[in-house]
């Protein structure tokens, strides 16, 4: 029997839907709703005063609330917007112009990171050193390690790598770095919330990702860790009020910085995408990451087995100990097939050179992993795809 399904009635859209889409949008769970309901009834009867009464600090307690996820220390997470903006008030923290400027990352990185590096380089000087996959969907980590050296400032890497579901060896790379005094900034975008990670084990400098996927969170609630031991050495360029040491004093002139995680933060936060993020956090909390990665890899092998019974290859990684939470098959006409499946209630989507991206969670029961892999037969067999020319852009 499979004790985590008992969560699916959390979830509105499973009553509807085959949702195998939570590497992309996790599933909103009515928690989110009440949240919400919550944040515009403080609006509504609190008025100017709720910013005293737990809206200015929603950004570190929001984040504490993450922190038992990620096993981190209270008051070593600030909440942001997104991971653009997170990577980019770190990046601001570093001197690019001089001889240690070197940033090192792989090609199979989420763009977004990649073009905030890449304009750096651009404006300021960094040396970027971009490591090559073998295969176009995973990274040897001697080559990772290999790019490592004395020159290197920061090697920002993807923990599960977006495309194929990869899983680094972040450790290794967390050491190495190390080694030669570089700091790793961890994306664990597409693993918080289905990969078990401490940050106190993983002694990572930095972490950053969001709360749209695994963690049913939904979009607006981004997060960055900072090792707090490295809190009060690091001043952001990239900065704002609430970072101020007191901000209410409304202080002209220099930056004088708060001195904890909130040195980190910039200008006024987003304050409903906080209490919306709060219900997912606390379900994936209360359920436990080690659980959902067993239900993880026995779900996710379960779907290999059943689209290489039904013809389909796959570029997902064989071994579930090197795999995240998704399954990619190669479907014949993938962006029309993938179209089809969400017009049909299938939702699922589609990566180029990946192919269909299928992700069982927590609340997928296992025959949706033998329906969705039969609906895709049926279209191809049908020819149902042919109602979609243009492909599907999710």
């Amino acid at each position: 029997m499979d004790e985590l399904l008992k969560w699916r009635s959390e979830f509105p859209i499973l009553e509807s839907s085959v949702y195998l889409v939570s590497h992309s949008l996790g599933a909103m769970p009515r928690r989110a709703q009440e949240k919400l309901a919550l944040y515009t009834e403080q609006w509504a009867t609190r008025g100017v005063r709720a910013w005293a009464e737990g809206w200015w600090d929603a950004p570190v307690t929001i984040g504490n609330l993450l922190g038992q996820i990620l096993d981190a220390p209270p008051g070593s997470i600030a909440m942001h917007q997104n991971v653009s903006v997170a990577q980019s008030v770190l990046l601001s923290c570093f001197d690019l112009k001089g001889p240690r400027n070197k940033i090192v990352y792989t090609d199979l990185n989420f763009p977004t990171v990649m073009y905030v590096y890449e304009e750096a380089a651009r404006r300021h000087g960094a040396r970027i050193t971009t490591v090559p996959s073998r295969d176009g969907m995973t990274i040897e980590l001697e080559d990772v390690l290999a790019a490592i050296d004395e020159e290197t400032l920061l090697v920002p890497i993807s923990h599960v790598l977006f495309k194929s579901a990869y899983l680094q060896d972040a450790a290794a790379i967390i050491r190495r770095a190390h080694e030669v005094g570089a700091h790793v900034i961890l994306d664990t975008y597409q693993s918080a919330g289905t990969i078990p990670f401490s940050a106190r084990e993983l002694n990572v400098d930095f972490i950053v990702g969001g709360s749209v996927k695994w963690l049913c969170g939904g979009p607006g609630a981004g997060y960055l860790y900072v090792r707090p031991d490295l809190q009060t050495k690091l001043e952001p360029a990239v900065t704002g009020w609430m970072a101020h040491a007191a901000p209410f004093a409304f202080e002209p002139g220099a930056m004088r910085y708060a001195e904890n995680i909130t040195r980190f933060l910039h200008g006024s936060p987003a304050v409903p995408a906080l209490f919306a993020a709060s219900g997912g956090y606390e379900i994936v909390s209360e359920i436990g990451v080690p659980a959902i990665r067993e239900k993880s890899k026995r779900q996710t092998t379960l779907l290999l087995q059943l689209g290489e019974e039904a013809g389909f290859s796959s570029k997902s990684p064989k071994d579930p100990e090197r795999r995240g939470g998704t399954i990619t098959l190669d479907v014949e006409h993938g962006p029309a097939v993938t179209a089809e499946l969400n017009r049909r209630d299938f939702c699922v989507d589609y990566r180029p050179g990946a192919g269909i991206r299928i992700s069982p969670h927590f609340y997928t029961r296992d025959d949706e992993l033998g329906a969705v892999v039969n609906e895709i037969r049926k279209i191809l067999e049908t020819k149902a795809y042919e109602a979609h020319a243009s492909g599907a852009a999710f």
